[in-house]
């Protein structure tokens, strides 16, 4: 990977797109929808933001949300034009996918007060962090793209708070381990940078609000922790915190109820299924899984097990990568699974089921879900 690429880009455009204040989100699991409410919460007190985030799981305009809305195809088609005006050519074919996103929403962003931007995998080779930042926001740290960070929760936890800015500030999420505390209090005392937890910003009439907005709206316990986090960088940047007309999270697959009986979660590794055996540990679910071969679907699956009835093996279609559909079912059987194929979204009133896994496995159910209703 080309780590020079990326601020070589944007060094060639960062003077003719406006200045924005930058609130970069980092983390493992949970920047999604820490990012969407802090951009909801200063959306909801006047402030014009923009959020970038990433995957999507039906269309590409769901990485940019621009003070309240998904950024519309007309908008896109204009950031796009206006980047390549203003992107030497050799960068336009020489950027990743991801490259290319992350510009295109310093375009589409560059009329707002606050970008709320979201890294990709690591932090302090990631794409995103090119830019001067006002806040850095650090959710739970945990093992994913191993390939990548690092085989140990230490490495994985030092690339990504080597993203906090000197001389700035950085918000850990309550529930940060020990561990990875420890590694990002050493680096913030070195760049000179405060550190707080986000429960030193809060005082404890925050706190009433934040619990009668998680009661209102029956949030699971991470979310309701990245919804803290969140607060307090809202309160930070704002000088005090006001969620009275806060609306619900306005992202999908986080935990989301679908149908009754039918919930979707984007997870997909071991840190998110621990947070979703937590949601539902008085209860047995039907579980709807597959995974890629370099995900760890063991952790996953041990995570899950004391909450799953049954796990039905969903096979759907991946052009790009390769699922371990038959490695998956080996650690079923190992495991002391029930388990059968997926048989389609034909639902047991009886029964409570979660699709979980990545991006791709929610789309995929969720195409296979919405056709059979014929929405």
């Amino acid at each position: 990977m080309d780590y020079e690429r990326m601020p070589c880009a944007w060094k060639k455009i960062c003077s003719d797109i406006k200045p924005f204040k930058i609130v970069h989100v980092i983390g493992t699991n949970g920047k999604g929808s820490t990012g969407r409410f802090l951009a909801q919460i200063l959306h909801l007190n006047g402030k014009s933001v923009g959020h970038y985030t990433s995957p999507h799981i039906f269309e590409f305009n769901e990485r940019f949300w621009l003070n309240g809305k998904v950024a519309s195809d007309e908008i896109l088609q204009k950031a796009h034009e206006r980047l390549l005006e203003i992107l030497p050519q050799e960068f336009v074919f020489k950027t990743s996918y991801f490259e290319y996103a992350t510009l295109l929403a310093a375009v589409l962003f560059e009329e707002c007060e606050y970008f709320i931007c979201e890294a990709g995998i690591g932090g302090e080779f990631d794409a995103t962090n090119v830019f001067d930042k006002r806040l850095s926001l650090f959710t739970p740290i945990g093992f994913d793209h191993v390939g990548v960070l690092g085989s140990s929760i230490e490495e994985i936890a030092r690339t990504k708070f080597n993203a906090i800015s000197k001389s700035g500030e950085a918000i850990m999420n309550d529930t940060m381990q020990p561990i990875c505390a420890k590694i990002a209090n050493d680096i913030a005392a070195e760049k000179d940078t405060k550190l707080s937890y986000a429960n030193e910003i809060l005082d404890k009439n925050d706190y009433e609000n934040l619990k009668a907005y998680e009661k209102k709206f029956a949030l699971p316990e991470f979310l309701y922790s990245n919804l803290n986090l969140a607060a307090a960088a809202a309160k930070k940047i704002l000088g005090k915190l006001d969620i009275s007309n806060l609306k619900a999270l306005d992202l999908s697959g986080r935990c989301e109820q679908i149908a009754p009986n039918v919930f979707i979660d984007v997870g997909h590794n071991e840190l998110g299924a621990q947070a979703i055996a937590r949601k539902f540990k008085d209860e047995k679910l039907v579980l709807i899984y597959n995974s890629f071969f370099d995900k760890d679907y063991r952790a996953v699956l041990k995570a899950l097990k004391p909450i799953i009835k049954r796990v039905e093996v969903f096979e759907y279609p991946s052009d790009d990568r390769e699922l371990a559909t038959n490695e998956i079912k080996h650690t079923l059987d190992e495991l002391g699974f029930e388990w059968k194929e997926f048989g389609g979204v034909k639902f047991d009133q009886g029964e409570k089921y979660l699709a979980f896994g990545s991006f791709y496995l929610v789309e995929a159910f969720l195409r296979e879900f919405y056709a059979s209703k014929c929405l």
